[in-house]
């Protein structure tokens, strides 16, 4: 019998867990979200500097600071702010496209999954 696939030699793998996979999706969900805002709120030419640099934007703060790997170690508190700056800009996007409801929800899902990697990266 072939051996499990996680039991490969001298590879580590980390333990995916479902808070990972909705941070995940939060992170997908705000880059797509502030793309939306940059294309949809803008006339043209702005449109496209929105709707690229925003979500480009977020991309290099999530890899600079809050990435599994970050180029830059923050303190755990400081990582936070990054984090929720990130998550109020998306709020105030979908505020401003109308979409009040769909601001808070996003808020709310993305504080909470916050809030809980915060105490497991603490504890």
């Amino acid at each position: 019998m072939p051996e499990a696939p996680d039991a490969v030699p001298g590879v580590n793998r980390p333990n995916l867990t479902p808070l990972d996979i909705i941070r995940a999706v939060v992170l997908v969900t705000a880059i797509a979200s502030l793309a939306l805002w940059g294309f949809a709120m803008w006339t043209m030419p702005w449109n496209l500097i929105f709707g690229i640099g925003a979500p480009v934007l977020v991309l290099l703060a999530w890899a600079f600071f809050l990435s599994p790997r970050p180029v830059l170690t923050l303190h755990p508190f400081v990582r936070a702010v990054v984090e929720l700056l990130i998550y109020v800009g998306v709020t105030l996007a979908w505020w401003s496209m109308g979409q009040t409801w769909v601001g808070l929800g996003f808020a709310l899902v993305a504080v909470t999954a916050g809030l809980f990697a915060g105490r497991r990266n603490l504890a």
